[in-house]
């Protein structure tokens, strides 16, 4: 009987040895897998919100040639207009509209005259000036424009001579309409179709090289 439990003591000893090292082999064996696992995680969110493509730029035609653009001259602001300030005025000799251009793009802007992006460069200045009007009431006209057009902007810096390069459609969430360019760029958009009646789902986008200033 006692060689029973001494056998048995024995046993259990090597039974609860056993089970311990079970235990820690599975404590660690889980561990490593949850260390080897965050690791991709956290590599994966770092490197998600990096931007790893340029976006799409315009596609827009050729800029002015070489003896246009030897018209063209630095422009220097003093200041940057405020949001609701009278930047100056915009011109379309062929639409036979002059019409007044507004810091800022909102609801208040839009019903005083043209709208300026404020997050674009302001007229005369080398890269996208972007500017936006209601298509039924200063851009009304706008699809009449053709390559080749002059569109005058006036401003205190200067009266920057554009002419029309080109015309497209885009979608209303379309990004590519505000993306900087190489060059001095006027970008002027409305809603579209011009005739819907309701939220229009397509913007109407109309570009213009800088040819010339004074």
């Amino acid at each position: 009987m006692s060689k029973f439990k001494l056998s048995f003591r024995k046993l259990s000893i090597v039974n609860i040895l056993f089970l311990g090292v079970f235990i820690l082999g599975i404590g660690c064996i889980s561990w490593a897998m949850i260390s080897i696992r965050s690791q991709p995680s956290n590599s994966y969110k770092a490197i998600s919100t990096t931007p790893t493509v340029k976006p799409n730029r315009v596609i827009s035609p050729p800029t002015a040639t070489s003896d246009k653009s030897s018209n063209v001259q630095k422009v220097v602001y003093k200041a940057n207009p405020m949001q609701g300030d009278n930047l100056g005025s915009l011109t379309m000799p062929t639409l036979k509209q002059k019409l007044p251009i507004i810091q800022g793009t909102g609801d208040k802007e839009l019903k005083k005259g043209v709208g300026h992006f404020i997050q674009s460069v302001l007229p005369g200045e080398e890269d996208n000036c972007v500017l936006s009007g209601h298509r039924d009431t200063v851009f009304s006209q706008i699809g009449k424009l053709k390559i080749g057009d002059p569109v005058i902007v006036e401003t205190a810096s200067g009266i920057f001579t554009y002419e029309v390069s080109g015309t497209r459609i885009v979608k209303e969430d379309d990004r590519t309409v505000i993306v900087p360019t190489d060059s001095a760029v006027l970008t002027m958009t409305t809603c579209y179709p011009f005739s819907l009646i309701g939220s229009a789902p397509d913007r109407y986008i109309v570009s213009a090289n800088l040819v010339g200033n004074k």
